[in-house]
């Protein structure tokens, strides 16, 4: 393979964030021995579309909004990627988003392939009558890519259960018929699934669980700091805490805090509920450094907030002895050999935090069926199926001699890559 590793820059560095993305799993490409043929055609996403969404505001004038979708793979089955109402969105980082996708659903072993959209906006800046307003006019510039049977949309950054309403009321006036099936992460009264919202902190606490197992680490003994604290990191929390781990630090964008003999994580969710969604002010805990949290005195680390959090800089000082990723791209790629060396275990985000896309798999099943599952009936299978990915990436991770992460882009990459391959390239 001609194609060789570099160590790529963080994902909003100066590299391209699709090359960026590319670059970091040609080691596991490299170890299979894909060839450059196979490699360029991974790398290439199926469908890119940019549109222009002329959309009129509440003063009466006409704003034009950038709109994107792109279509990594549909070779599994139909695509499957969030939308994102973002400033900062380009059609660069949508690709890379879209790919990660395309990683994420191959590893945990369910039927999609990957996609991502967005919009270029601000959406803290918009009334609920232009989200909508332009939410409509992007599902209208989508008709043709969207579908049960294509690609099927879900919340991310920005978006929430509403705008997939929208999304869906939209293309089943277009199409004529009704098609819940069209979106995920819908509300409950249009088709959305039970267990959706705890789903990808429940899937987190179970690749910690796993890899606990592994390491044979005491749940009860064992100590956490999670940073973030939205619907993942405190869902993740909330969970490890009654598993019997002791979460000792957690963290959102006003601050870390730390309590050496346990933080009281039901009382935290409370306080964020009746403080605007925030930790600030938050007195269960001392006040901390993000860096301090990081590098805390614990068993178990879960980066459930940002990209880039643990670099070359800090991976030395990090004590924790297993790393589950909540979040996309927590660990720079630099970083990785250094925790390598430590002996740290890091359960990669494509594979923790993909509890969420296997409950979104769940919802769109039960809209094909017509019939809904109790949420004791959600979770078990999506513990299920995480558990089993966590198996599968362990034992291609002994395989190939390699650490969690490469295993889990060797897992994804050779079962994309067999199924492009059987189906037929031109």
């Amino acid at each position: 393979m001609t194609v060789k590793y570099k160590e790529p820059a963080p994902i909003h560095g100066e590299l391209n964030p699709l090359d960026s993305m590319m670059e970091r799993f040609s080691v596991a490409a490299e170890i299979l021995g894909l060839d450059e043929s196979m490699y360029n055609a991974l790398k290439s996403p199926e469908k890119s579309v940019a549109v222009s969404l002329p959309v009129t505001m509440d003063n009466g004038k006409i704003e034009v909004f950038e709109g994107f979708r792109v279509v990594h793979s549909a070779k599994l089955g139909p695509s499957k990627g969030g939308i994102r109402y973002a400033p900062s969105v380009n059609i660069d980082e949508v690709k890379a988003l879209a790919a990660w996708m395309t990683w994420k659903c191959a590893v945990v072993g369910i039927p999609y392939g990957g996609a991502k959209g967005g919009i270029k906006c601000n959406p803290r800046e918009m009334s609920q009558g232009e989200l909508e307003r332009l939410t409509r006019a992007y599902t209208v510039a989508m008709a043709d890519v969207f579908g049960p049977e294509k690609d099927i949309p879900a919340p991310d950054m920005g978006t929430n259960p509403q705008i997939m309403a929208w999304i869906m009321d939209e293309y089943s006036k277009l199409k004529g018929v009704a098609s819940p099936a069209v979106v995920t992460g819908k509300p409950l009264v249009l088709g959305g699934s039970l267990g959706r919202v705890e789903a990808t902190g429940r899937g987190v606490m179970v690749s910690a669980r796993s890899a606990m197992g592994k390491l044979k680490m005491n749940p009860n003994k064992a100590r956490a700091a999670v940073q973030g604290f939205g619907n993942v990191g405190s869902i993740s929390a909330k969970l490890l805490e009654l598993q019997g781990v002791k979460i000792c630090a957690i963290s959102d964008v006003t601050g870390a805090y730390m309590n050496e003999g346990g933080i009281d994580i039901e009382k935290a969710i409370a306080y964020v509920e009746q403080n605007g969604g925030n930790l600030e002010g938050f007195t269960g805990a001392d006040t901390c450094t993000n860096e301090e949290l990081l590098t805390a005195d614990v068993d178990v680390l879960v980066p459930a907030a940002l990209e880039d959090q643990i670099t070359s800089k800090n991976a030395d000082k990090i004590k924790a002895r297993l790393i589950v990723e909540g979040a996309n791209g927590p660990t720079s790629a630099n970083a990785d050999s250094i925790l390598n060396d430590k002996g740290v275990m890091v359960v990669p985000d494509i594979l923790a935090n993909a509890g969420g896309v296997s409950v979104s798999y769940f919802e769109w099943v039960q809209n094909r069926l017509g019939y809904f599952w109790t949420e004791e009936r959600v979770n078990r299978r999506a513990d299920r199926i995480m558990k089993q990915a966590f198996e599968t990436v362990f034992a291609a991770s002994k395989k190939y001699n390699v650490n969690m992460r490469i295993a889990a882009y060797i897992t994804a990459i050779d079962k994309v890559a067999s199924t492009k391959q059987i189906r037929g390239i031109f």
